[in-house]
C-alpha cells in the first residue's frame, strides 16, 4: 500500500502533524535524546537551516550546501540524534527576522562553535566585532588576530564559516574592495552588506551593534 493510500484512510490534517512532530520533540528532549534541534526559516537570502545543540547555535546552511547534506554531516560531526524541532530555535528565528527587517544590529543567541577550531576557530569568534554596516580586509582581520601573513587562511576561515549571518564573514572583503567569497554566493553577500548599508543610513546616531566601538583599533571602514 502506499503512502498517498495510507492517508486516503487514515486522513490526518496538517495541524495534527505539526503537533504530533512538537510532542515527538518535546519527548525526545525530555528523555535526553535529543542532541541537535533544527528548522528552516525564509529570508531575503534564500531558505536557511538553522541547527542548534544545547550549547547553543551550531549551523547556519544555504540552501545551495544541500540541508540533507548538511544534517548528514551534523550527524557525524555531533550526533545522529537529530530532530525537526522548531521551537527550540524560535528565538534565532526572531532575531534573524529583527536583523532582516532593519531592527537588530547584532545577535544575543548562545553559539556553539564546536565545527571550528585552531585558527579558524580564532578568526571566527573575531568576527562578530566587525561593526554593523562596517567591513575590513582579509588582511585587516589577519592584522587584528596576531597572524599578518595568514592572509589566506583568514579567507578559508571565513569560506568555512558554520555560522554565517550570524557570525558576520560577510563584512570581509578583499583588500581591493572586491567581494571575495562567500558560501551563500554573491548575491548573497551583496544582499547583506546593502542592507546593513541601508539600514545603518537610515538611522543615523543609532546603535550601531557590538564590536563597533573598538573598530579603529583594527582599522574598520563603512561600507559605501
Amino acid at each position: 500500500m502506499t503512502g498517498r493510500d495510507q492517508s486516503d484512510l487514515f486522513p490526518i490534517e496538517t495541524g495534527d502533524v505539526a503537533r504530533l512532530r512538537a510532542r515527538l520533540a518535546a519527548d525526545a528532549a525530555a528523555d535526553g535524546l535529543l542532541d541537535v534541534a533544527y528548522r528552516t526559516v525564509d529570508t531575503p537570502v534564500g531558505p536557511l537551516l538553522l541547527a542548534a545543540t544545547d550549547r547553543g547555535l551550531v549551523r547556519v546552511a544555504f540552501a545551495g550546501e544541500g540541508f540533507d547534506a548538511v544534517l548528514d554531516a551534523l550527524a557525524g560531526a555531533v550526533s545522529p540524534r537529530i530532530l525537526h524541532a522548531p521551537g527550540r530555535l524560535d528565538a534565532v528565528a526572531t532575531e534573524l527576522d529583527d536583523y532582516f527587517a532593519g531592527r537588530r544590529r547584532s545577535f544575543d543567541v548562545p553559539l556553539d562553535f564546536r565545527l571550528s577550531a585552531g585558527f579558524r576557530l580564532r578568526v571566527q569568534q573575531y568576527l562578530p566585532r566587525i561593526g554593523y554596516g562596517h567591513t575590513l580586509s582579509y588582511k585587516q582581520v589577519a592584522d587584528a588576530v596576531g597572524k599578518p601573513g595568514a592572509v589566506r587562511a583568514v579567507g578559508t576561515a571565513c569560506a568555512r564559516n558554520p555560522l554565517p549571518v550570524v557570525v558576520p564573514c560577510h563584512r570581509v572583503l578583499r583588500s581591493d574592495g572586491a567581494l571575495g567569497g562567500y558560501l551563500g554566493g554573491a548575491a548573497a553577500k551583496t544582499t547583506l552588506l546593502t542592507l546593513e548599508g541601508a539600514a545603518r543610513a537610515g538611522c543615523p546616531g543609532g546603535d550601531v551593534g557590538a564590536g563597533e566601538a573598538g573598530m579603529g583599533e583594527v582599522g574598520g571602514r563603512k561600507e559605501t
